[in-house]
């Protein structure tokens, strides 16, 4: 097996456990009770858009995995988002402390930031691929905010 291939395997790995994890913690009755700001989503549309923002995310982890002179602080930057956007879910859906999610998603957002700083001139494909996923976390922040106000 090709070193290459093992790098994707192995972010691809940690997109699909975090992913995984998610599914643990489905929204259910509890979070179909909340109040909703009018512009929530319709349930559907989380899993798609998940799926396409992960292999983004795993794709966009091995090619600055491939830049050596940033390789460790990206990767740093990498495995902090994946770990953060882990714990999201069960914190948000598993344990329904929304204020708690909230300080979760504000720190994956700046982690975000920090890998596409990180990688935005050596590795700039890397960066991009993680702008779908900036903007969705950040509309996702306001998300939980707003779920957190009106609850």
């Amino acid at each position: 097996m090709s070193t290459k291939r093992f790098d994707w395997i192995w972010f691809g790995a940690g997109a699909l456990g975090a992913a995984a994890l998610g599914g643990l913690f489905a929204p259910g009755a509890w979070f179909a009770a909340l109040h909703k700001p009018s512009w929530n989503p319709p349930g559907w549309l989380f899993g798609p858009v998940w799926t396409v923002l992960y292999v983004m995310i795993a794709i966009a982890g091995t090619l600055a995995w491939r830049a050596p002179t940033i390789r460790k602080r990206a990767t740093t930057w990498w495995v902090a988002q994946m770990v953060l956007n882990a714990a999201w879910t069960p914190m948000f859906f598993g344990l329904r402390q929304l204020w708690p999610a909230v300080v979760v998603i504000a720190a994956v957002w700046f982690c975000i930031i920090g890998f596409i700083v990180t990688t935005r001139r050596e590795q700039p494909r890397a960066a991009q691929l993680f702008g779908p996923y900036l903007a969705w976390v950040s509309f996702a922040s306001a998300l939980n905010i707003s779920i957190a106000m009106m609850n």
